[in-house]
């Protein structure tokens, strides 16, 4: 017994080195760089300036608390991620073997950790993990409402069911989701009873105090869900979309693929057929059946909202990853076989080592920071920078701080000062080059793969413009790539 639980230890150690590895850099990508830009705000601010994005806030005030105390530090700003994850994989420690079993819990730990989805996401400047997080606390205690509604597993689970709620919006729905099968069971329990139960009573002041504390969102939420439905960047639903969720869940292939889809549907493919199996074999289904459940009815939900406005995307679903282990672990851990589980370890444990090798070379190649140096070595006090459509642009503008003039050329209409406050009162956005016809000086000018809009000053401003340096680079990170200019604009 003494030697499992520090096997269990062990294991939860070299996972939280293991995850953490490949985090200590600087790179940034669009999503990331909204972070870094946002942070910077007070906590009134970003509530306002949030409320204009398309996610809630709570991540953004967890991260300011880091800023407050570090300042701009994107190494902190990662282990911010880190943290969530660590804590879940503790989980199978503290909360799953003890409500579970053992091997439930080190399996728990085991996938929360090398799994290899988690590898990608431990570090990313996003709120994911700590969804993950919030959402796999808040079932777990309703879970144990089911098995005891004592007054502290009702407060536990009520606080993580609104973290859930303002985090992430995958989130709110599977709290509304658990919310609403604990519902259903307490009424049925009540209506059985033929009396308004202590059940009911906690319930009912748990509802309360959720919608009570969500109420000053709903305002922010309404505002986001009507940006979202006058188009948004995610496609409808489709094959390949379920396909792209299907391989995502499992080996976190998306933006960048670190291995191929083939490999990832052979994997995910055998580990859930057996789960599958040793699901319907298994006597002892309810747990496990809980965590799925969920899964799919969230699932459901955002497939029926994405009928009239698309929201079903893969990355969304990290949110439910830490239910997607759970219902993982609970089953393979009933299984009979010795010899399966192991082997499907011993893979994903391969899989997961070449994922986070192929992170960690993405990661950390030095062409990454070749764009930034390059503008470093000629930055003169002065200067402005000036950006389109594109994400490069955003990226090393947060890089280089945001206590010069910037400009985003917003010639493709996107319509998002509001939101875009989160990179700094320096930023100006402008629809035309009109607003620099008497502005006189040194301009950067950042972009993705093309001239295109050095090409405009060159036809709006002729013989006023001098070239002194340009180059395109191809980073790793994310697969960027950046076009920059340096011109002197003589009037």
């Amino acid at each position: 017994m003494k030697k499992t639980k520090y096997l269990h230890i062990a294991l939860i150690i070299l996972g939280i080195i293991f995850v953490t590895i490949p985090v200590f850099h600087n790179n940034l990508w669009f999503d990331e760089s909204y972070t870094v830009g946002i942070v910077k705000n007070s906590f009134i601010d970003i509530w306002r300036i949030g409320g204009n994005d398309v996610h809630p806030i709570l991540y953004y005030w967890i991260l300011h608390i880091i800023y407050l105390i570090f300042g701009t530090n994107i190494y902190a700003y990662r282990i911010m991620s880190v943290i969530p994850l660590a804590i879940l994989g503790l989980l199978g420690y503290t909360h799953i073997r003890k409500d579970f079993g053992e091997k439930e819990g080190i399996l728990f730990s085991f996938f929360t950790f090398f799994l290899p989805i988690n590898c990608i996401y431990a570090g990313e400047l996003r709120m994911y993990t700590w969804a993950m997080l919030f959402v796999t606390l808040m079932s777990i205690y309703a879970y144990r409402i089911y098995k005891n509604s004592s007054t502290k597993n009702w407060i536990i689970f009520a606080i993580f069911s609104l973290a859930s709620a303002y985090t992430h919006y995958y989130a709110l729905v599977t709290a509304g989701v658990v919310n609403l099968i604990l519902f259903i069971y307490i009424l049925k329990q009540a209506i059985k009873q033929k009396h308004y139960t202590k059940q009911l009573k906690c319930f009912t002041i748990s509802a309360i105090v959720q919608i009570i504390l969500y109420i000053p969102w709903i305002t922010c939420f309404l505002a986001q869900t009507s940006h979202v439905s006058k188009g948004f960047w995610i496609t409808g639903p489709s094959l390949e979309l379920f396909k792209q969720i299907f391989i995502f869940q499992f080996v976190g292939n998306l933006d960048a693929k670190f291995i191929s889809d083939i490999v990832a549907l052979i994997f995910g493919g055998i580990m859930l057929a057996y789960v599958i199996y040793t699901a319907i074999k298994s006597k002892e289904k309810r747990a496990g059946n809980w965590a799925i459940t969920i899964y799919i009815l969230v699932m459901l939900t955002a497939l029926i909202i994405s009928m009239k406005m698309p929201i079903l995307y893969a990355r969304y679903f990290l949110v439910l990853t830490g239910l997607f282990v759970f219902f993982i672990s609970f089953f393979m851990a009933k299984g009979k076989s010795k010899i399966i589980p192991i082997l499907i370890c011993i893979t994903t444990l391969v899989i997961a080592g070449i994922v986070n090798a192929n992170v960690i070379k993405m990661n950390y190649l030095e062409a990454n920071t070749q764009p930034l140096e390059y503008i470093k070595q000629d930055f003169k006090d002065g200067d402005i920078i000036v950006w389109g459509n594109e994400g490069s642009g955003f990226t090393l503008a947060m890089q280089l701080g945001n206590n010069m003039p910037t400009y985003f050329y917003d010639e493709s209409y996107w319509n998002q000062e509001a939101a875009y406050e989160a990179f700094g009162k320096n930023m100006t956005t402008i629809k035309t080059l009109e607003p620099l016809d008497d502005y006189k000086g040194r301009i950067w000018i950042i972009n993705s793969e093309t001239y295109a809009i050095y090409d405009q000053f060159v036809q709006r401003y002729g013989e006023n413009i001098e070239l002194i340096k340009q180059k395109m680079f191809e980073i790793d990170y994310h697969a960027y790539k950046y076009s920059v200019t340096l011109l002197d604009k003589r009037g």
